[in-house]
């Protein structure tokens, strides 16, 4: 049992840092950056459990392939590859970042006290820089 949730842990733990990895590349477009990404997706798909010796399973570099080329030349399509990725993030800090770092819209989101039409007022009664 023990070493069951130590393995869940390593997995979790390298699955993040593949997140990460693709947002380090997604900022930096650094080559470097781009095969770390690759290492890490091709460490995670060696964990497939049901794989017994076969090297087959190839989910997590195929998607790395395709975000990198995606991020790298955005284009109508790329923009899907990257919405949907963006989907997947379970982490709302992370999805919030890469959306910013791939320029992705996000649905605004206002707090809940402030009415929607309200107008700033951030300079009302302050007198005008003409009158001083």
């Amino acid at each position: 049992m023990s070493s069951t949730v130590h393995g869940m842990e390593w997995y979790a733990g390298t699955l993040r840092a593949w997140h990460l990895a693709i947002l380090r590349y997604a900022v930096t477009l650094d080559n470097a950056d781009r095969l770390a990404v690759i290492r890490i997706a091709g460490e995670i798909d060696r964990l497939d459990p049901w794989r017994e010796g076969s090297s087959n399973f190839e989910f997590f570099r195929r998607t790395s392939s395709e975000l990198c080329a995606a991020i790298l030349q955005p284009n109508e399509l790329s923009v899907a590859i990257l919405r949907r990725y963006l989907a997947r993030i379970d982490d709302d800090r992370l999805k919030r970042v890469f959306a910013a770092a791939i320029a992705a819209d996000q649905p605004t989101v206002f707090p809940a006290g402030r009415p929607a039409g309200r107008v700033n007022s951030l300079w009302k009664g302050l007198s005008s820089r003409s009158s001083h």
